[in-house]
């Protein structure tokens, strides 16, 4: 083994481990991979239960069931995935090979999720949903296995880029800056196009009652259906190209400064690390609980915007106001996580979620100034504890390797990622099931009461009801940023008395 000169070799705090300050272009190409991960995921979350509803017309409620089925499935792709990272060493490192390889795939599973066959569509002389819900299961399983492969090295990669806990929180900042810059651009591109064909419909609609048995007016009605899914198919192949360059630069702009040889593990070694991890366990309890609210809102707010504010226009304005706010804090969350630290930043937003979700669901019909200033308070407790989350999680591999001596970022991540995915199936489900209880109509120009008040509770009263779950098993948590720094200054100090060497590049290399 070639061995790097003085020169090479990593500048640490305090002479230990690889706490390297990173460059500008390793920032940038960090947050263009959660960039390119939300295009496919964002799209999703926002627009596919509104995609099957009102384009390929399934019920709600078979697509909850659906989004619940899947995203259990997805959730154990991602331990598949982390097992396959932690097997995996190639001389371009453990986790940018599969950002690189897995791209493409990946935002082409997206065009095919988001283009059920015009033959399949529910319509009234094609009632038979079997077809369409068969291709909505298989195109979204395989599309979440595509996922998995992708975003759980995305997401390890931040623990091989350094330890140091400022620079890991300016690579969280960067993250939730590339991923609310992907949600913002998505709604302004889809929602204007969305709203013209829509506000048609409307208008055809309103001309059916008074003529039903017009074949020309239901002849445009069904064009504008046609038009709708070539929106998200023009939409889902224009991400192949803008995804695939994203994370091209994040392969070119991100190195593994810390390699270390992971031993292989097995799937009962890999829950074993929740089990041995506590301050894992706590944060993979508080995310169940919190993420549930969170990941509930995105499919109901064009439900939201249509049928409470009065106009599926206002869908982009609440995604620049709930991202934007995010995208205004994000340069000051290393400052604020130095000032208060992580786990006192995750308690105190989780406030703001439970005043923004309970005065969303209060809110009173057409009042969109008050419906927007509610997203921004509700959009910066969600940003910040998002962002502190994935901090929290890097943490927790330091913590691992302290307690076990084994150092596992994939087994990790993807216990933190199954966690996610648990809750993104029923974060999901739940808006679904609540629409589909409620008498939720596709497409329809007015809906009953009883789905208004569905379409409430999915923006406010769940996000605030499961915000406070959270918080209180947060509480708990007992890994606060002093207590890091010395788990992993032990660490270092254990490996210094090893056989630690430091090769090319200044790479960090444990043989142990």
């Amino acid at each position: 083994m070639t061995t790097a000169s003085p020169a090479s070799s990593p500048q640490p705090e305090g002479g230990l481990g690889a706490l390297n300050t990173m460059k500008p272009t390793a920032l940038l190409g960090y947050g263009l991979g959660d960039f390119g991960c939300n295009l496919a995921f964002a799209l999703s979350t926002s627009f596919l239960l509104f995609y099957y509803t009102d384009v390929a017309g399934l019920s709600a409620a078979a697509i909850g069931t659906m989004f619940f089925v899947v995203r259990i499935w997805d959730a154990f792709a991602d331990l598949i995935a982390g097992r396959a990272v932690d097997r995996t060493m190639t001389r371009f490192g453990k986790f940018r090979p599969f950002i690189l390889f897995g791209a493409v795939p990946l935002l082409f599973l997206s065009v095919l999720t988001f283009y059920v066959p015009q033959s399949m569509h529910v319509t009234a002389d094609q009632p038979n949903a079997g077809p369409a819900l068969l291709w909505a299961y298989l195109t979204y399983a395989v599309l979440g296995l595509g996922y998995s492969f992708v975003n759980i090295p995305y997401g390890s990669l931040a623990s091989a880029m350094t330890q140091s806990v400022k620079e890991r929180a300016k690579l969280v900042a960067a993250r939730s800056f590339g991923s609310a810059t992907a949600g913002v651009f998505l709604t302004y591109l889809i929602t204007p196009r969305i709203k013209e064909l829509q506000d048609k419909s409307t208008a055809l609609q309103t001309k059916l009652k008074a003529a039903p048995g017009d074949a020309g007016i239901k002849a445009q009605i069904e064009q504008l259906q046609v038009d709708l899914q070539g929106v998200f198919t023009q939409t889902t192949l224009l991400f192949v190209l803008l995804g695939s360059i994203a994370f091209f630069l994040t392969f070119w702009f991100c190195r593994e400064n810390v390699v270390r040889a992971t031993p292989r593990v097995t799937i009962k070694e890999t829950w074993e690390t929740l089990r041995n991890n506590k301050p894992l366990a706590f944060l993979c309890g508080a995310s169940f609980f919190y993420l549930i609210g969170l990941f509930a809102v995105p499919a109901a707010s064009i439900y939201y915007a249509r049928y409470i504010l009065g106009d599926t226009g206002l869908t982009a304005p609440m995604s620049l106001v709930n991202a934007g706010i995010g995208l205004a804090v994000t340069p000051f969350i290393p400052w604020i996580i130095g000032k208060v630290g992580k786990k006192n930043l995750f308690q105190f937003c989780g406030l703001f979620t439970v005043v923004g979700g309970i005065a969303l669901f209060f809110s009173p019909a057409g009042a969109v100034a008050f419906a927007m200033v509610m997203l921004a308070i509700k959009g910066v407790g969600a940003s910040l504890i998002n962002t502190t989350m994935f901090a929290l999680e890097a943490d927790t591999v330091e913590y691992g390797e302290w307690k076990s001596g084994k150092r596992s970022e994939g087994a990790t991540y993807s216990i933190f990622s199954f966690t996610r995915k648990i809750t993104q199936s029923l974060g999901g489900a739940a808006g679904a099931w609540l629409l589909g209880a409620a008498g939720y109509v596709g497409g329809a120009a007015t809906q009953s009461e009883s789905a208004l008040t569905a379409i409430r509770a999915s923006i406010g009263l769940v996000p605030a009801v499961m915000a406070v779950l959270a918080m209180i098993v947060f509480w708990k948590y007992p890994l606060n940023d002093t207590a890091f720094r010395q788990i992993r200054n032990e660490v270092e100090a254990r490996k210094a008395k090893l056989d630690h060497v430091v090769v090319g590049e200044g790479k960090v290399v444990d043989n142990h």
